[in-house]
């Protein structure tokens, strides 16, 4: 690692928070995944704190045991599109995926985005898992693709859209009055792409930004999606329980990144947390168990239900713990329960902290507590080699971005961990990351 690291911040914004009753919080706005205005208001307080990135997360398909928040909600390319026109700085990161949509259409979207941002978007590239049983027939089929199945066809189809993003050389549009010569000819490229999957000819009618090409997410955590992600992601969404499994995963990913061929240091691993934070270690703990209480019964037990599906959870009440149902012993194919079950096996949580844990809204204890306890936590990480950053996902919005932004930011900026001031005006630049080459110019040169 490089002397004078700096922590990269990624602020996961979804409504009213990630805890799925943050909704019922006396200060929440229960219709804020709908609020324009609210959003906007999100994404200036991350900006306001130096962030480097407002991430939208999305789903193609709901049920009735959906979180609150993603049951009625905005796409996110449409709200980075908007996010994009109330700040100047913080980069805008929005999920789409490479199994229902076509890559012609998807590369114009973002590109788009990117010119309307002025190069501060990033795609955050998935490829659908279907967790509410229903994404395949929302598309018109009746099965969901395989896993596997979904990577190979997500590699070609991530071909296609970088290869469309090169269609013009960055001088390509002349844009001469007096000789009418609009456009070179000679920069324009069709990627005339024939394979397995797609067939585009090209080339995509909108130009390179001017960071080039939007960043690219990846989420992967499986091992199709990490060798997927090494090939051509430049910010990894990771989330691990524990510094040990996090410096492991950070050794592990980085090497698989050096072995593609790519350099280590232009990839960035955030880990996902969501911290509690109060004035004392006795308010922060309150608060969370306000969150925990807010959890009806009916809404716990049917989501477990639902997520355990051979287990019957007749007759428990969330206060029962993981170990009377055998939970942490289970042989479970999902890769989210497989993350979490070193947790489960340890803490032996109640059923109703097992639910914030499976819906993303509870990090450990290590991330409840005071503004200089989160601060320290997040020092230890950064340094000692667990991230190269932190996607920020509080379990209560606005609330907890605001805290973070007035009592965590301050302290990393004191002791020299995160920036003061923006130096850069496109995401690229505040990542470090270098613009990608035109990969047509090379080949016509």
């Amino acid at each position: 690692m490089t002397a004078n690291r700096q922590i990269k911040l990624s602020a996961y914004l979804v409504g009213t928070g990630m805890h799925t009753a943050s909704w019922r919080l006396p200060g929440a706005q229960p219709g804020s995944s709908i609020d324009i205005d609210y959003y906007k208001r999100l994404a200036q307080t991350a900006e306001r704190g130096k962030f480097d990135i407002a991430f939208l997360a999305d789903s193609l398909a709901i049920n009735e045991v959906s979180h609150p928040n993603i049951l009625n909600r905005f796409e996110p390319i449409t709200l980075i599109a908007a996010l994009a026109g109330a700040t100047s700085h913080i980069g805008l990161v929005a999920t789409a995926s490479t199994s229902y949509i076509e890559p012609f259409n998807l590369a114009r979207l973002l590109m788009s985005v990117d010119h309307i941002s002025k190069g501060r978007a990033g795609w955050n590239i998935v490829t659908t898992r279907d967790l509410s049983g229903n994404t395949a027939r929302n598309f018109g089929a009746e099965e969901h693709l395989e896993h596997s199945f979904r990577y190979k066809r997500a590699a070609e189809f991530l071909q296609v859209v970088r290869g469309l993003w090169d269609s013009w050389e960055d001088d390509a549009f002349v844009r001469d009055k007096e000789s009418g010569v609009f456009f070179d000819p000679e920069k324009l490229y069709r990627i005339r792409h024939k394979g397995e999957f797609f067939s585009v000819e090209g080339p995509l009618n909108i130009g390179r930004s001017p960071q080039g090409h939007p960043v690219l997410v990846q989420a992967g955590t499986s091992d199709s999606g990490q060798s997927f992600s090494a090939q051509v992601a430049e910010v990894i969404f990771s989330i691990k329980y524990n510094f040990e499994d996090a410096e492991q995963f950070y050794r592990s990913y980085k090497r698989i990144v050096a072995e593609a061929g790519r350099n280590p240091e232009h990839v960035h691993i955030l880990q996902g947390f969501s911290p509690i934070i109060g004035s004392t270690e006795a308010e922060a703990t309150e608060k969370r168990k306000q969150l925990e209480s807010l959890i009806s019964e009916d809404t716990g037990i049917s989501f477990l239900s639902d997520y355990f599906k051979d287990i019957d959870f007749t007759g428990y009440t969330l206060d029962a713990r993981a170990d009377e149902l055998g939970l942490g012993e289970l042989k479970l194919a999902k890769s989210d329960y497989r993350k979490h079950q070193p947790v489960i096996e340890r803490e032996n949580p109640t059923l109703r902290e097992l639910y914030s844990l499976l819906t993303g809204a509870f990090s450990g204890e290590d991330w409840v507590g005071t503004p200089e306890k989160i601060a320290e936590t997040i020092e230890r990480w950064f340094l000692g080699g667990a991230a190269d950053g932190f996607m920020l996902m509080a379990p209560s919005l606005p609330d907890g971005l605001e805290v973070f932004v007035d009592q965590v930011v301050p302290i990393l900026q004191k002791r020299g961990l995160f920036r003061t001031e923006y130096e850069g005006a496109t995401l690229r630049e505040h990542l470090g990351i270098p613009i990608p080459p035109n990969r047509y110019t090379s080949i016509h040169a």
